[in-house]
């Protein structure tokens, strides 16, 4: 499964908001540096959808807030 994500850095909590199919909003407290905010999603969003980790990768907007990410089965 793929979807849309629009990360909000430096939030007061991390949690995941559905917006509409296959679009969500993640707030989470990282900030912004050293890979820290992708990893923290990546955590929160294999804990949403009760996954793990290696299950969640970012495919594109590594650098951006809006990031196309991929769901699958771990391996």
């Amino acid at each position: 499964m793929r979807i849309y994500v629009k990360v909000a850095p430096r939030s007061a909590k991390n949690e995941v908001i559905k917006i509409s199919e296959g679009e969500y909003k993640a707030r989470i407290t990282a900030l912004p540096v050293d890979n820290r905010a992708n990893e923290m999603l990546v955590e929160l969003i294999a804990d949403h959808f009760g996954v793990a980790k290696s299950s969640v990768k970012i495919l594109s907007g590594k650098t951006a807030k809006i990031k196309l990410l991929e769901i699958g089965k771990s391996v």
